[in-house]
């Protein structure tokens, strides 16, 4: 079963598998909403609702997901960021990160760069293995503006861009 569908379009689905899960939600809530009465009427819209916060917030994280196969891999584990790659890596705290910039790797591409109050530097490739939790870290950072940073991750930089400071 697995070999059904080409492997790219398999990576296409999964990468916007919150959309779909959010359409889905909004297709059963809309159903319930229209043709049900009472309560089951309101739990209805209130799924509608909750598929579109559902759903803004999956194609947020479709643009921010670029893909894997980069160098190292990525964990989030209770807010610890983790980054090990073959020649560097390294674990910082989230409540220590002061600076979070976005800017061209030497190996090509893009990476992340985080700097903490201790002067600690992070490097981690935007494609690095489980990069996409990244998101969730970036949800907690004060003042993050997510769209100016999807909009930042879709240009080719030729030096580094500044998303956010403590």
């Amino acid at each position: 079963m697995s070999d059904f569908l080409r492997p790219e379009a398999r990576a296409f689905l999964w990468r916007w598998r919150d959309v779909w899960i959010a359409l889905a939600l909004g297709a059963f809530g809309l159903r319930w909403g229209v043709w049900s009465f009472g309560i089951l009427q309101w739990i209805g819209w209130a799924m509608v609702a909750a598929a579109l916060a559902f759903l803004v917030s999956g194609i947020q994280r479709a643009l921010f997901r670029k893909g894997a196969g980069g160098a190292g891999v990525v964990q989030l584990d209770e807010r610890r960021l983790s980054y090990f790659g073959p020649v560097t890596g390294g674990v910082i705290s989230a409540e220590e990160i002061s600076r979070v910039a976005l800017g061209p790797a030497p190996e090509g591409g893009n990476e992340w760069r985080f700097a903490t109050r201790g002067g600690e530097r992070l490097h981690i490739p935007v494609n690095a293995e489980g990069s996409d939790a990244l998101f969730d870290l970036f949800a907690t950072l004060p003042g993050l503006r997510t769209q100016a940073m999807i909009d930042a991750l879709d240009k080719p930089l030729d030096e580094a861009v500044e998303i956010w400071r403590r």
